[in-house]
């Protein structure tokens, strides 16, 4: 069990399921789940909590039966345990309002039209996962290989200078 979530929801399990294959290059360092509806995506979010696991990344569909996407991001944004996690809507439906209130009032990091492009979706992830790891994280060595390594080698030199510099 790693200590980072990466959450994906969508209703259809095909989408889902090519969502979580996309982003498998990530699951040595981040635990991958899947959930279909928005209620789902709560349970395992309280059972990630009871586990002291912390939301990292959520992409998430906007059309879905009951809460849509962007209710949920908005939802989340609003909750402190979830405030700093990366949150990507990832749909073809959403019109341009549901955008800009994922935008304003959910912390939307980014946006991605269905379709995708798998290698395009995972340097988007490794983007954001990147940003949440230097902003959450003290061990940034073991995330190098898999994410910004310019960027995480850049954060480590300055943190390192820092502190001699003390």
């Amino acid at each position: 069990m790693n200590k980072y979530i990466i959450l994906c929801v969508d209703d259809e399990r095909e989408v889902l399921d090519s969502v979580l294959a996309d982003l498998d290059e990530l699951s040595p360092l981040f635990d991958l789940e899947g959930a279909q509806s928005v209620d789902e995506a709560r349970e395992y979010l309280i059972d990630a909590q009871q586990n002291q696991q912390h939301l990292a990344l959520i992409l998430c569909d906007h059309l879905m039966p009951g809460t849509k996407g962007v209710d949920f991001l908005i939802e989340l944004q609003q909750q402190p345990d979830y405030k700093k996690a990366k949150k990507v809507l990832l749909t073809g439906q959403a019109g341009l309002e549901d955008t800009v209130d994922a935008l304003n009032r959910g912390g939307l990091d980014f946006y991605i039209a269905k379709p995708w492009q798998g290698d395009e979706l995972l340097a988007h992830a490794q983007e954001l996962l990147t940003d949440y790891i230097l902003d959450n994280e003290k061990d940034l060595m073991r995330y190098a290989r898999a994410l910004d390594a310019e960027k995480i080698f850049s954060a480590i030199h300055v943190r390192r200078q820092s502190i001699s510099d003390e």
